[in-house]
């Protein structure tokens, strides 16, 4: 057993953390650009307020206009439908299947509460009682789809795993523990994933967008 757990930590080293590491850089760069999207937002609609009143003042105070583009407004780009931005870990259900080929496995996120969006890779870490350390999913070369979620919708992603056909027992992986795009709380699934206990079978180990494959 110590030989086996050796062996598939020494897989999960070479992949290491590369995945977290990476979402949490992109993390960085998207707070600090939604700061200076904040600020400049901020003086463009102390602009446009102050703009809209002194043409209000001058039309005799017709307020129909501003109303219907406020309403505009509210839908945003999201092909009509209100969201309230990206979706949140804890307003989310997840829920695990057999995917279409062998060692695939497909994850379900239901929205439980408000209209939200996601879009982009999830993180997806592996976990075994044979490894030290978990194995992170790398991504896969698909675009990944915006993907409005109403409450009470559903949408999807397939992690991909090389199938054990070595011959030997390889290790068991029991869990995996997912973050939602643009998130940094995770959610710990439990899985049952035969893994092959071979050089370089880390490097097989990818994640779809969510939003593609089987819908």
């Amino acid at each position: 057993m110590r030989a086996k757990k050796l062996t598939l930590a020494a897989l999960a080293l070479s992949a290491g953390l590369s995945l977290t590491a990476c979402q949490g850089g992109e993390e960085s760069k998207a707070s600090a650009h939604t700061s200076g999207s904040s600020s400049a937002s901020s003086a463009s609609s102390a602009s446009s307020a102050s703009s809209s009143s002194s043409s209000s003042s001058a039309s005799g105070g017709n307020s129909g206009g501003g109303h219907a583009a406020a309403r505009k407004s509210a839908q945003g780009s999201g092909q009509g439908k209100i969201t309230t931005g990206a979706c949140k870990t804890s307003g989310l259900a997840f829920s695990t299947s057999h995917g279409m080929g062998e060692g695939d496995v497909l994850v379900s996120i239901k929205n439980k509460g408000d209209a939200c969006t996601l879009k982009g890779f999830p993180g997806v870490d592996l976990r075994s009682e044979d490894a030290s350390r978990p194995l992170s999913a790398k991504r896969s070369d698909k675009a990944a789809p915006v993907v409005n979620l109403q409450g009470g919708e559903t949408t999807r992603f397939t992690l991909h795993t090389p199938p054990n056909n070595t011959g030997g027992t390889g290790a068991e992986i029991t869990s995996m523990v997912v973050t939602p795009p643009n998130e940094t709380h995770s959610k710990k699934l439990p899985v049952s994933i035969n893994f092959p206990v071979e050089e370089g079978a880390d490097q097989k180990v990818f994640v779809d967008p969510v939003g593609t494959g089987k819908q």
